[in-house]
This record gives C-alpha cells, structure tokens and sequence, in this order.
C-alpha cells in the first residue's frame, strides 16, 4: 500500500478548506472564518476581494498577529493557488498558535465560481 503518499497527500489537503463551507458560513451570520485577503498588492490593483475579506498582506501579517482574535479560524487567499503567499500566510498563522487554511482555489477559484465580490474603494 502507498501509506507514505496517502500520508502526505491526506497532510496537503487538511491545509486547504472548500469555498462552499466558508460561504455557506458566513451566510449563518454566526461564521468562525475570518477571511484574510494577502495579496501583496495596492486596492488599484486588486481592484476586488471576496465580500467581508480583510485586506492583510503577507509581507505585513507576521507584524499583526496581536491584532487577531485566536477564537477564530482564519482563511487566507491569494491571486491563485499556484502562488505561495497563501501558503506563506497559513505557515505564519500556525505557527503563531491560530487555526488557519488556505481557501481551495484562492480568488481565482472563488471568481469562476461566480461567488460574492466586492469593490475595493
């Protein structure tokens, strides 16, 4: 059997959480997720960030951490799941004692679902 592989593989997934869950969350009004928005980024450039997102980029996040609230589990994403921020912040955030995930598919995932969005003022 490929105990190793299933290991590792099982490990990677726990990482991620389904945009469906976070969604239907925070539709409850009573949501455990905060999401965090860390893309490294200007607002012009973003342009949008799913609805409720807290802007939080990663290369500041490490210097907020006493601003969080430990009772609450933090979803961060990025531009896409193929970049690294993501999984920069969720390190970050773990180590530092929080519950945390990277949302499966980041923005990009999130957009082609036709899931909420906001402008960024």
């Amino acid at each position: 059997m490929n105990t190793e592989k299933i290991n590792l593989l099982e490990t990677y997934l726990s990482l991620y959480i389904n945009p469906m869950d976070v969604l239907k969350a925070g539709q409850t009004g009573q949501s455990p997720y905060v999401i965090l928005d860390v893309r490294n980024a200007p607002a012009q450039v973003k342009k949008d960030q799913i609805k409720g997102a807290v802007a939080l980029p990663a290369k500041d996040l490490a210097a907020h951490l006493s601003e969080l609230d430990k009772a609450k589990t933090y979803v961060v994403y990025d531009w896409n799941g193929g970049t690294i921020l993501g999984k920069q912040a969720v390190l970050i955030l773990l180590k530092a004692g929080f519950d945390a995930f990277e949302l499966a598919g980041s923005l990009e995932g999130w957009k082609g679902m036709n899931l909420p969005l906001e402008t960024i003022q």
